[in-house]
């Protein structure tokens, strides 16, 4: 979008972005030569479903200012946050046409399956990462025109640099260049009751796992803060145990890259790591209903389970057996697709007028006929 003549974009950042708890990763946008046009100080500092909303609602009144004063020509949202919800609400309000990134997806154990649904019917451009996803939204009434499928953006970063020599990565985050690891990335499940209640028997299954590990810290959703405590607690008395606060995307691609194995339950594992190929474990409920490449094995929330799926995961059948495989969320072409659409789409009147689409009769759908 820097790059391209017909857009000037500016930038908000919010939430956990501004929040030293999580790296005040606002100092990443500088060192990607990316300008932070606008500041918004939004997230509530808490570990609860309270925090949670109180936060959109926090957010809501610093956004409705920003956009009611720069009244941009499109509102650019991605993914599934609930501070999303906050944004794509007040753009409505002013009249704000929306572009939504990721919308479709399915992610049946966490409440970000419902604000992406949300968020998906607020919108009036919809760049999917995949074809079912486009389906999905198709289906769920917009209009075709408003819907394309562009990849996810997140890899794009692949084709943007090369791998680093991975002896000075490693000296620089203290990690043992030697030793196999695993990358760990386990996030509270946010429609739960107990928004933690699958981490005793994950890191129940990690303690009988060899190698280092490397963690990246959960979200900020309620139960993060329990979360980051046990990371803690099972890193301690380990020297072979590290946890990093934020990672930059990079470093991030090229640990991808040199693992030998993601566990946790992060879309992460779903949706970048088939592009290294990475065997991925994808533990309990959250991501749910989500497409799955060949590298993915799901598995419950068990620790006996967990150990029998990381096995399989590490052995070389499993591994040989992804060579060659892609990725069904993208080439890494992405934002290029992203503003060629943009560009299509001038006429903020129409944006903004979403027609309805035929309703299909309910017999059609589960074929049954009435008396």
């Amino acid at each position: 979008m820097q790059e391209h003549p017909d857009i000037t974009p500016f930038v908000i950042a919010m939430g956990a972005h501004l929040s030293p708890r999580f790296g005040y990763t606002l100092d990443a946008f500088r060192d990607h030569h990316i300008d932070v046009d606008e500041t918004l100080e939004s997230l509530i500092s808490s570990d609860t479903d309270t925090g949670m909303a109180k936060t959109i609602g926090v957010s809501m009144m610093g956004l409705a200012d920003i956009l009611s004063r720069r009244r941009p020509d499109v509102l650019m949202i991605i993914a599934d946050r609930y501070e999303m919800l906050a944004a794509a609400a007040a753009a409505m309000a002013l009249r704000i046409p929306i572009a939504h990134i990721e919308g479709g997806e399915i992610s049946e154990g966490a409440i970000d399956d419902a604000v992406r649904n949300a968020l998906t019917k607020l919108s009036h451009l919809h760049f999917v990462p995949h074809k079912p996803a486009a389906q999905r939204v198709i289906a769920m009434g917009e209009e075709p025109w408003r819907v394309h499928t562009v990849g996810a953006p997140s890899l794009d970063h692949l084709r943007h640099r090369e791998l680093m020599p991975f002896e000075a990565l490693a000296q620089s985050l203290g990690i043992d260049a030697r030793r196999p690891y695993d990358l760990i990335s386990f996030h509270p499940v946010t429609l739960m009751q107990d928004t933690v209640a699958e981490a005793e028997a994950f890191y129940a299954a990690l303690k009988t796992i060899d190698g280092q590990k490397i963690f990246c810290f959960p979200n900020s959703d309620a139960g993060s803060h329990t979360l980051i405590k046990k990371a803690q607690e099972f890193a301690a008395p380990r020297h072979d145990a590290h946890i990093f606060t934020n990672l930059d995307h990079w470093v991030y691609w090229n640990l991808l890259h040199r693992a030998r194995a993601i566990i946790g339950n992060s879309s992460s594992a779903l949706m970048e790591a088939p592009s290294v190929p990475l065997p991925a474990i994808n533990v309990g409920r959250r991501q749910r209903g989500r497409l799955m490449a060949k590298n993915v094995i799901d598995c419950a929330a068990d620790r006996q389970a967990i150990q029998t799926a990381y096995r399989r995961a590490v052995s070389d059948d499993f591994r040989n057996n992804l060579s060659g495989m892609r990725n069904p969320y993208g080439d890494g072409h992405a934002g290029e697709r992203i503003c060629a659409a943009l560009t299509q789409y001038r006429d903020r009147a129409r944006l903004l007028d979403k027609r309805a689409q035929p309703v299909i009769a309910v017999e059609d759908i589960v074929g049954f006929k009435r008396k």
